[in-house]
């Protein structure tokens, strides 16, 4: 099939790039020109492990291309993917300009030929008649620029384009750092349209996947395909997300009860964890959630709720536990240091998780604001941050290149990520620099006997 994708973030490039590898033909659309130069030369803009090579590839075969005209785009594409993002306003609603303008530009170039529309962008409960809206309005404001001009465009015609398009809702359910393994490994495809025609297409669109075809267990049943209402698509997008922070939250909660009354909170999780209606996931305690989605879903759903006259008071108690436990291992330093004024603390990580350069409300912004207020120096190491160079903007930390000279002259060191390079640090070596070799475990991720045996005075979160 004919594909068009239209934004190359995250959620686009995955999208296009994995969609052209199983086989469809996709243009990418970018209005960065330096960003789609760099796209065709087979450099990814962003990291994600596997996208490039897949890239690479599916350019190669010529199944995947890279431009900035979406005229170009809109004419090729049989399926468009709006994907570009929808930031949070300092209000908690999602910011959708440029939603806006992309279905404002994709009607201002439909022509003759059915088209699907499909917001794979997380966008606010109810967009999906407020994006048809919008083409729309596109579309007459061309009728009005080419009779301008002396051009004809009848008011037939724009019936006819106008009755030749769909929109369908088709959340995406991606985590940074494996979002090419969950496009091959979905639990569940959301389609949301009332238009059997559009729900068809996209059936097709998904067929490899849902047969399992690209997946990593070929065997498995077929991935679900979960058929709705556009409205019910766009809620299962925030509601999954508002849960999985909750539950985060939740075990954040309990793992500060733990730290006051003696219980060890990796114990207390497995036990519920192994229970069928909780499940393991998401029950890890630490220093909180962060990212682009959790921070930015969640109170855009309190937000909807506050609109509509409901006041969710679970959203917002989940914000506000999430919020408060970022600070939890400046309050351990504390205990551990007292006086953090003129200390040194190393940071171990600094993306919100791993396998990503991704900055975007992560823990370690809050924490390098805190220990800066409470006048203490501040290093960081992250795998990723410290080889590309790029600073993403980070100030008040002194980003080093290695973990040796992170550990040199510091008073503490605290685990920020979860990075699998971290379980196999030279310890024994690292606590021989600092200055006091205490180690503050921000996701209860290392082996405490292990540090304990390398020389750390090792302290957890809820244990």
């Amino acid at each position: 099939m004919r594909v068009c994708v239209i934004g190359t973030g995250y959620v686009g490039l995955v999208t296009g790039v994995c969609l052209a590898h199983i086989g469809h033909h996709v243009i990418c659309i970018d209005n960065n020109e330096e960003k789609v130069k760099l796209m065709k030369s087979g450099q990814s803009p962003i990291f994600e492990p596997g996208l490039s090579e897949l890239m690479q590839s599916a350019a190669k075969e010529g199944r995947l291309e890279f431009s900035s005209d979406l005229a170009a785009g809109v004419n090729h594409g049989e399926i468009l993917f709006i994907a570009v993002g929808t930031p949070p306003l300092p209000t908690g609603e999602s910011d959708t300009r440029y939603v806006e303008a992309v279905a404002r530009g994709i009607g201002a170039n439909l022509n003759d030929g059915y088209k699907v529309i499909v917001n794979k962008s997380t966008v606010p409960i109810g967009s999906g008649d407020w994006v048809r809206m919008i083409v729309m309005d596109g579309i007459k404001e061309r009728q009005k620029v080419l009779v301008g001009a002396g051009g004809v465009i009848s008011d037939e015609e724009v019936e006819k384009i106008a009755a030749d398009f769909d929109v369908v809702s088709n959340p995406e359910f991606l985590r940074e750092g494996s979002a090419v393994y969950d496009t091959f490994n979905p639990d569940r495809i959301v389609l949301g349209s009332n238009s059997e025609k559009a729900l068809s297409m996209m059936e097709e669109l998904y067929a490899p996947i849902t047969a399992r075809k690209y997946a990593e267990d070929t065997s498995l049943p077929p991935v679900p395909v979960v058929k709705t209402d556009i409205n019910s698509a766009e809620m299962i997008k925030y509601a999954a997300n508002a849960f999985l922070a909750t539950k985060i939250s939740f075990i954040n909660e309990v793992a500060n009860i733990c730290d006051r009354v003696g219980a060890d909170v990796t114990q207390v999780a497995r036990g519920i964890g192994l229970d069928s209606r909780i499940g393991g996931k998401f029950l890890q305690a630490g220093i909180g959630w962060g990212g682009s989605c959790f921070p930015k879903d969640v109170s855009a759903l309190v937000h909807t709720a506050d609109d509509y006259g409901y006041e969710a008071h679970l959203l917002k108690a989940a914000v506000s536990v999430n919020q408060r436990q970022r600070l939890i291992a400046v309050e351990k330093l504390q205990h551990e240091l007292k006086i953090l004024k003129g200390k040194t603390v190393g940071l171990l990580g600094l993306t919100f998780k791993p396998d990503t350069d991704d900055m975007r409300d992560a823990p370690a912004l809050n924490i390098i604001e805190q220990l800066n207020r409470l006048g203490t120096k501040v290093k960081a190491y992250d795998p990723l941050v410290s080889q590309t160079g790029l600073r993403h903007g980070l100030t008040g930390v002194i980003v080093e290149t290695d973990p040796d000279r992170l550990a040199d002259g510091c008073d503490a060191l605290v685990l920020i990520t979860d990075w699998q390079q971290f379980l196999s640090l030279d310890y024994a070596k690292m606590a021989k620099q600092m200055n006091s070799p205490v180690i503050i475990d921000g996701r209860n991720f290392l082996d405490r006997k292990a540090l304990e045996a390398a020389g750390f005075h090792y302290v957890g979160v809820g244990r």
